[in-house]
C-alpha cells in the first residue's frame, strides 16, 4: 500500500480492542504488558507462528532493566544474563584506542549493561503475557490491510499457513512489526537516512568449556577486518565480522567461512557449537513521522541503527515505556489526542542520538584505509587511558541522572517550562516506605509521582490533588532517614542520603516524576509547585475528564468482557 486507507467499509460498533500491536518481537511485548496491565484490551497480530529462536540483540541497559522490571520479568531471567565488561575498542596490534567503563550501576545493584540471551527474555516476556487477562496475541498472522478513520483503525490479517482472512478493530494501532514493517509502509512513511550502511556476518557461538572464552565486549578495529566479540548471556558468544570491499556476499555468509573467520578468535569445531550465522545489513534511519492519526510506529519500525553502541533494543523499550502511559491516559479520558503528539516529539530527538552515536563507534571500527586507520591508531593511542563515556555527563551524586544512560535529556515534549531538570531521567536510590527499604522504583510505584520535601505538600490546593488524582498520581513526602519517622501511605525515608541533598542541590521543593521515570518538571517552593501543577494540567488537555477517569472500574469492565 502507498498509504493508509480511508474510513469507508469500516465495521459498525465498538471496536474489538483498545490497542492493536503488529508485531510480537521485545518491544511488541513489553509494550502489550504494559498496557494489559492497566487492564486495557490488547489484541497482538505477529506473522510468525513461533517465538524466532535465535538471538538478535545480545544486551540491555539499566534504564531498558528498569522496564522490564516494571513488567514484572526481572526475577525470571537471572540464568539468562549476566554484566556487560567494558566496552573496549582496540587496534590490530591489541593496543586499546577506547574504553567504556561499564562496571558501574545505576543506584542500588544495577548495571549499566547486561548481556542477555534474547530467546530466553522473549519466552519470559511471552510468560508474562499469557498471565494478563486482557492481553491476546495471534501468531501466524500476517498484516495485509490497514484501514483507518478519526476515530480507530481496521487491520485485515491473513493465515499465513490456510491464507484465511481475519479483520480486526482497535482505537489504536502500533507498529511494532521491525525494520520491514507493514504498518510503516502502509502508512506510506519514509526514512531519514545517515547514509552508513555495511555488511557484517554475525556467528552465534556456543563453546563446549565457556571458561575457555570469557564474556568479552571487544570491538577490534582493524583495518583488514574489523570484527567484534561479545557475550550474549551465560555460556554464549557473539562473533562479527565485517564483509570487505570486493568479496562475494554469498560466499562471505556460508559456514565454511564462519569457520574460517571464528578462527581468529580460536573458536574451532572441536571447542565450540556454531548455533548460527548469518549475513546482515545494518542501517542508521530514523522514520520521517512516527504518528498518523490513530496509527503509531515503534522499535524498528521506528528507527535502526549500527550494532555498535547496543541500543537498538533499548531505544525500542524506551519507545514502549514513553506511549504505554500516554495512551494509558487518552484511552481512559484524562488526556487529550494530542498527548501523543509529545511521542514523537519526545523519542524520535532521543533515539536520533542514539543513532548518531552508533554511526560514530562504527565508523571508528570500520575503517578499512591503512593509512587511515594508522592516523586514527596514533590519534587515539596519543589520549590518556581510562574508561569513558562517550557523549555522557559524570554521574552526579544524587538520585537523578542528568541525563539517560545515552547522556540526553528529553528537550521537548510532555515537560513543563524551564529546561532541567525537566526531561532528565530519575536515578534509582534506595528509600524506604511501609513494605520496607528497596530501589525507588518499588517503594514509590508505578504511575506519576510528586515527589517533595517535608511540608510542601501540605500547600497543594484541592484543585492540584483534585489533578493528581484524576491521573492516579502519588503525593510523596520524603523524609531523612535519621529522624526517628516511620514511613507511611504518603511518606519514604531518604535511606542512602542522596535524595535530600540532591533537592536542595537543584534547588527544587518538589520534582514531578512521569510513568517512565522522566521529570516532568521541578518547582522551588509553594507558588513554583502551583504553577507546575498548573502547567501540568493544562498539557492534558482533555476536554473533559472522560468516562475512563475512573480507571479502576474501567479495567475491571473490561476484564469482565473478556
Amino acid at each position: 500500500m502507498n498509504g493508509i486507507s480511508g474510513s469507508r467499509g469500516r465495521s459498525a460498533g465498538a471496536p474489538e480492542a483498545d490497542v492493536l500491536v503488529v508485531g510480537y518481537g521485545p518491544v511488541g511485548q513489553v509494550l502489550s504488558i504494559l498496557l494489559a496491565q492497566h487492564g486495557w484490551r490488547v489484541v497482538v497480530v505477529e506473522r510468525h507462528p513461533e517465538p524466532y529462536s535465535l538471538p538478535r540483540a545480545v544486551a540491555f541497559d539499566a534504564e531498558a532493566a528498569r522496564t522490564l522490571d516494571a513488567v514484572g520479568v526481572s526475577g525470571r531471567i537471572g540464568d539468562i544474563t549476566e554484566p556487560s565488561q567494558d566496552y573496549v575498542v582496540s587496534d590490530a596490534a591489541g593496543r586499546q584506542l577506547l574504553r567504556i567503563g561499564l562496571g558501574g550501576s545505576d543506584g542500588p545493584g544495577r548495571p549499566d549493561s547486561t548481556s542477555v540471551y534474547q530467546p530466553g527474555l522473549e519466552a519470559a516476556l511471552a510468560a508474562r503475557g499469557e498471565e494478563l487477562p486482557t492481553l491476546r496475541v495471534h501468531r501466524g498472522l500476517r498484516a495485509v490491510e490497514l484501514t483507518g478513520s478519526d476515530s480507530g483503525a481496521e487491520l485485515v490479517a491473513e493465515d499465513e499457513r490456510g491464507g484465511v482472512r481475519r479483520t480486526f478493530t482497535a482505537s489504536w494501532v502500533v507498529g511494532c512489526d521491525g525494520a520491514g514493517s507493514f504498518v510503516r509502509r502502509s502508512l506510506g512513511v519514509g526514512w531519514a537516512d545517515s547514509g552508513f550502511a555495511l555488511d557484517w556476518l554475525a556467528c552465534d557461538v556456543v563453546p563446549h568449556r565457556p571458561e575457555d572464552f570469557p564474556p568479552s565486549n571487544l570491538q577490534i578495529a582493524d583495518p583488514a577486518r574489523p570484527r567484534v566479540a561479545v557475550s550474549c548471556g551465560p555460556g554464549r558468544r557473539r562473533w562479527e565480522f565485517m564483509r570487505m570491499p570486493g568479496e562475494d556476499r554469498a560466499e562471505f555468509g556460508t559456514e565454511e567461512n564462519a569457520w574460517r573467520l571464528l578462527s581468529m578468535f580460536s573458536a574451532r569445531p572441536d571447542n565450540a557449537t556454531l548455533t548460527r550465522h548469518a549475513t546482515y545489513t545494518f542501517r542508521a534511519r530514523n522514520a520521517e513521522q512516527w504518528r498518523r492519526g490513530r496509527v503509531l510506529l515503534a522499535g524498528d519500525a521506528a528507527h535502526q541503527m549500527p550494532p555498535f553502541a547496543g541500543q537498538g533494543m533499548c531505544s525500542g523499550f524506551r519507545d514502549a515505556a514513553n506511549l504505554a502511559w500516554k495512551l494509558d491516559l487518552v484511552l481512559g479520558g484524562r488526556a487529550g489526542e494530542s498527548l501523543l503528539d509529545s511521542y514523537e516529539q519526545e523519542r524520535r530527538a532521543h533515539v536520533q542520538h542514539a543513532i548518531d552515536l552508533s554511526v560514530r563507534l562504527g565508523r571508528l571500527i570500520c575503517l578499512t584505509d591503512p593509512a587511515a586507520a594508522a592516523d586514527r591508531d596514533r590519534a587515539m593511542t596519543a589520549r590518556p587511558a581510562g574508561p569513558a563515556r562517550p557523549s555522557a555527563p559524570a554521574r552526579p551524586d544524587g538520585p537523578v541522572r542528568s541525563a539517560s544512560p545515552l547522556g540526553e535529556h528529553l528537550a521537548k515534549g510532555f515537560l513543563a517550562d524551564g529546561g532541567p531538570p525537566a526531561g532528565g531521567l530519575m536515578g534509582q536510590v534506595r528509600l524506604t516506605g511501609p513494605d520496607g527499604p528497596g530501589p525507588a522504583d518499588f517503594v514509590l510505584g508505578p504511575g506519576f509521582v510528586l515527589l517533595c520535601r517535608e511540608n510542601l505538600a501540605d500547600t497543594l490546593s484541592p484543585a492540584a490533588l483534585e489533578t493528581l488524582r484524576l491521573v492516579s498520581g502519588r503525593v510523596v513526602t520524603v523524609l531523612r532517614a535519621d529522624t526517628g519517622s516511620a514511613p507511611g501511605p504518603n511518606t519514604v525515608l531518604d535511606t542512602d542520603g542522596r535524595c535530600l541533598p540532591w533537592l536542595e542541590s537543584v534547588p527544587a521543593g518538589a520534582v514531578l516524576i512521569r510513568p517512565d521515570r522522566y521529570l516532568f518538571g521541578a518547582a522551588p517552593d509553594a507558588d513554583g509547585l502551583a504553577a507546575l501543577i498548573a502547567d501540568f494540567r493544562r498539557r492534558l488537555s482533555p476536554a473533559t475528564p472522560g468516562p475512563g477517569a475512573a480507571a479502576g472500574s474501567a479495567s475491571a469492565d473490561r476484564r469482565a468482557q473478556w
